[in-house]
């Protein structure tokens, strides 16, 4: 009779010996690698609006009178004028930011917000809003982490809450000035991606071979 080798045969039997990977360490770290990975695809989902912004073309789209405006398409970079309302404004501020903002409603109509930088040294009391505004426009509830809150900021503040539709037009903000939201959704999907595949690789069967 003949007998057939086996694969295993050659193996060092210590090696067999060893015990099997502690499961629950096992399902803790694959637990952890998937939860991080989520994490990081939805900071990536949480910039998209950011992200379109930014790569949208640097040439304003000139709306002439805000007050009367209605060729709005959001995630743009536009130029228009208006007289900024006083009633209603807020100020505020941002940790790391030397400047200080203030949110303002275009005089006419309660669905038109403007975000104005004011530099230091300026916020006082004969400081004036620009009549002529540059900047991003975007839907109030798609403007993103930085700008979250400001709508039930604005109702609190002023007792009528900002339509579902309303425009929030940021002053000064060019796609250039959020191209690091590119650089930052890169390295977290780099990242997501790393702790996938560390995970199917734990999940691969172990491959014993003889030497």
């Amino acid at each position: 009779m003949t007998t057939v080798a086996s694969p295993y045969d050659d193996v060092d039997p210590e090696l067999l010996a060893l015990p099997d990977p502690p499961s629950a360490e096992r399902r803790l770290t694959l637990a952890a690698l998937f939860g991080t990975s989520l994490a990081c695809f939805a900071l990536v989902a949480a910039l998209r609006h950011d992200l379109s912004y930014a790569l949208s073309g640097s040439e304003p789209q000139e709306l002439g009178d805000l007050r009367t405006a209605t060729n709005m398409v959001g995630e743009r970079l536009v130029a228009g004028h208006a007289m900024l309302g006083a009633a209603g404004a807020m100020v505020f501020e941002r940790p790391g930011h030397a400047v200080t903002y203030r949110l303002l409603p275009v005089a006419g109509r309660s669905d038109v917000w403007v975000e104005v930088r004011v530099s230091p040294g300026r916020e006082n009391d004969r400081w004036q809003p620009p009549r002529r505004v540059v900047g991003r426009l975007v839907r109030f509830d798609q403007a993103g982490p930085r700008h979250r809150g400001l709508a039930a900021a604005i109702a609190e503040t002023t007792g009528r809450p900002v339509p579902s539709n309303g425009w929030l037009v940021i002053d000064e903000e060019t796609p250039e000035r959020v191209r690091w939201t590119v650089a930052l959704a890169g390295v977290f999907s780099l990242f997501a991606l790393g702790c996938l595949a560390s995970a199917v690789r734990l999940l691969a069967p172990l491959r014993i071979s003889a030497a």
